[in-house]
């Protein structure tokens, strides 16, 4: 009890809370530099920094969403940013990973209410029943060469990864689920592009098929086959 009461006792705690508080403030002061950059990024249209604003968003996303709230942007806004900002990194490195070595992966509300598919342990396996634009579109990425899996949740999409050890992902779903996947596969140390829906929902939703296709295509040719786009115009 006597060494709690000592000058050097005082003088530590003095130094730990000067270091403490110092360290909050940079924090603080770090959320705002970023949130004044991505704000300024989104409203102009062009990426400021952006290999300092992504580990930078990573680590100190609760603060810099509060600042860009305060700094008139939505929750929506900031995440479309992140997922552009973090697609245009990843495109070269994508582009440059054999076809091979990629996947992709479909959330199964993009599917008919009348499916009649069944879940497999690797997820759907899609019948090409004409009911839905999937069918199509499965058919031409796996012409491609790609591992395509339908899949309802990212549980799937895990024990594929460990499955399979695909190098490159794309990931299709609505905004948050795009989102956390880009997040998910950077700490898997996989290259990931993000395609976000159309339409949401759990339901009959409607994939950007035009900009899955964009993405697929990436550092290879075009498939000889036809591909269905009409799941973008409903």
């Amino acid at each position: 009890m006597m060494f709690l009461e000592s000058d050097a006792w005082v003088a530590l705690m003095t130094v730990i809370g000067e270091i403490t508080f110092f360290f909050i403030l940079g924090m603080v002061l770090t959320a705002i530099v970023l949130a004044i950059i991505a704000t300024a990024s989104i409203t102009r249209g062009k990426f400021y920094l952006p290999r300092i604003l992504i580990p930078g968003m990573v680590l100190l996303e609760g603060l810099v969403k509060a600042f860009c709230k305060l700094l008139g942007l939505d929750d929506k806004d900031l995440i479309t940013f992140f997922i552009t900002l973090r697609n245009t990194m990843n495109t070269k490195a994508f582009a440059e990973t054999a076809v091979e070595h990629r996947a992709i992966f479909l959330p199964h509300c993009l599917r008919s209410a009348n499916c009649p598919a069944h879940l497999t342990p690797e997820g759907l396996k899609c019948r090409n029943c004409g009911r839905c634009p999937v069918g199509e579109n499965v058919k031409w990425l796996e012409e491609a060469g790609y591992h395509v899996f339908i899949i309802p949740g990212s549980t799937f999409i895990k024990r594929m990864v460990k499955k399979y050890r695909p190098e490159a992902i794309i990931g299709v779903g609505c905004l948050m689920e795009v989102k956390e996947g880009i997040d998910m596969a950077d700490r898997m140390g996989i290259i990931a592009i993000g395609v976000v829906n159309f339409k949401d929902g759990c339901v009959e939703t409607i994939a950007d098929w035009v900009g899955v296709k964009d993405a697929a295509m990436l550092g290879i040719e075009a498939p000889s086959c036809p591909v269905d786009l009409h799941g973008s115009a409903k």
